[in-house]
């Protein structure tokens, strides 16, 4: 009956109601701070981040690196930047598009006023150019970041080999993780309530639409220059990194599109739609009488992600300390291992203060038609299948390893194919590894899947079961 309601199938995240912020209530230590409150003091730490992001780009910025290693990166970001600035001239006609559409949909189907269609243009606009902004601070911060590893593995410094590319990595994601929240903390704090929804939904689509082009076409792109890099390699008979290579620049370029500009916009999208995902889904769970109980659970979760953007700052700090005083003037050492304890330490903060944080804010809910006893212990709950998620950010790389490691098994089967065997069997040696990979990797996440979801029939089935039956 519900897919047969053709009223609920013209809906969509436009009709959100959104809660009144000032209506939740946090006992922090024995004061009351309102849900808006709590938000805006969360955003604030986040342009803290935000300034950190910023800090370790001009560290990077600032090494040293050789005059023609600098030259050349210039005339690779120049290339880059040319490709960028064709992006976005594309984004723009595509826009053009997918905008019309937009616009007849809300006025022609809906019978919005057109003012309604013009906001909804505006977010998606400024989703687009957030998309736009980050795949430029990553190619940036990369063409200083190639220079300056070059350079500190031809002075034979191999932990700066390292710690650079970590440097300018934090560096991008900080920035991406504390620009999106900062934007939707914006259009949560400071945009009328009865238009929010119209917002993340402009917000959704134009991060999408950027996101996905900048993706897709950088992936082509480093393809075709690649592949005319080997073109031109056997056509001139030179090596492929050969400078007289013509290729070469298109290639660098091309990786650095593929690279550092897709997946740096597709990150930007990913946790932007994830964030518009989860207000949905607390709107549409809980009735709009329990504002209260909807705005401390929104806020919670932009709570969980400003704790997460913090503490991988610090497991940054933290990791890069221990490094250091490790790695400082060896000439040999596992190159995976600081950035496998980075990500180690990364999880373990988020988990473990997850569940404080959770405690902190969210012990106390009480659901009408819920025993206190179940709404006791959702907070735990709610923190452990989070930390499902962040477990398997950390084990994923895990498994990968198992299989693409330079010590790894398989990676020296696939060596021994190609050297007993020739392309065939390296072909399928590489097969059978990717399908074992494929395969464990599933299983992990059927696994992680399968832990949250026995926690929740702990009593967060019956909070759920009460929100969507209220007639109960």
């Amino acid at each position: 009956m519900v897919l047969l309601n053709t009223s609920a199938l013209m809906a969509s995240e436009a009709d959100l109601a959104i809660p009144d912020l000032h209506k939740g209530h946090f006992d922090i230590f024995g004061r009351q701070i309102s849900a808006f409150d709590l938000l805006f003091y969360g955003a604030m730490m986040i342009v803290g981040t935000l300034g950190i992001s910023l800090y370790l780009r001009w560290q990077v910025a600032s090494l040293p690196a050789h005059d023609s290693m600098l030259k050349i990166a210039e005339i690779i970001f120049q290339t880059c930047k040319t490709y960028l600035i064709q992006q976005g001239k594309f984004l723009l006609l595509l826009f053009a598009i997918i905008g019309s559409a937009m616009a007849y949909y809300f006025v022609g189907l809906k019978d919005e006023p057109m003012s309604t269609a013009l906001l909804v243009l505006f977010f998606s606009v400024v989703g687009m150019a957030g998309s736009y902004a980050v795949a430029w601070y990553g190619i940036r911060i990369n063409t200083y970041a190639n220079a300056r590893t070059a350079f500190a593995a031809l002075r034979g410094e191999p932990w700066d080999v390292v710690s650079i590319p970590l440097r300018a990595g934090m560096s991008i994601g900080l920035f991406l993780i504390s620009l999106e929240l900062v934007m939707m903390v914006i259009i949560l704090l400071y945009v009328d309530r009865s238009i929010v929804g119209y917002c993340f939904l402009g917000f959704a689509i134009g991060e999408s639409l950027g996101a996905s082009a900048l993706r897709i076409a950088g992936g082509i792109f480093t393809k075709i220059a690649d592949i005319g890099a080997d073109l031109m390699k056997i056509a001139f008979n030179v090596k492929e990194d050969d400078p007289r290579n013509p290729g070469v620049i298109a290639d660098c370029t091309g990786d650095n599109a593929g690279d550092s500009v897709g997946p740096t916009a597709d990150g930007f999208e990913t946790y932007g739609v994830t964030g518009v995902a989860l207000i949905a889904f607390i709107t549409l769970a809980i009735p709009s009488i329990q504002e209260d109980l909807q705005a401390k659970l929104i806020v919670w979760i932009f709570a969980m992600r400003f704790l997460m953007d913090f503490m991988s700052g610090l497991s940054y700090f933290i990791n890069q300390a221990i490094s250091e005083a490790k790695y400082r003037g060896l000439k040999q050492f596992n190159f995976e291992a600081p950035l496998t304890r980075l990500i180690w330490i990364a999880s373990i903060l988020c988990i473990v203060t997850s569940y404080g944080m959770s405690w902190l804010l969210i012990r106390d809910l009480t659901v009408p038609g819920v025993s206190t006893d179940v709404t006791s212990q959702l907070w735990w709950q709610l923190a452990t299948i989070i930390g499902c998620g962040t477990l398997a950010a950390v084990l994923i790389p895990e498994f990968t390893k198992v299989f693409t490691s330079s010590h790894s098994k398989h990676v020296e089967e696939i060596v021994t194919a190609s050297r007993e065997g020739g392309a065939s069997l390296t072909i399928l040696s590489g097969l059978v590894a990717g399908n074992f990979s494929a395969f464990w990797k599933g299983m992990l996440i059927a696994g992680l899947m399968g832990g949250a979801f026995f926690v929740s029939r702990h009593g967060l089935d019956e909070v759920m079961r009460v929100q969507l039956e209220p007639a109960r």
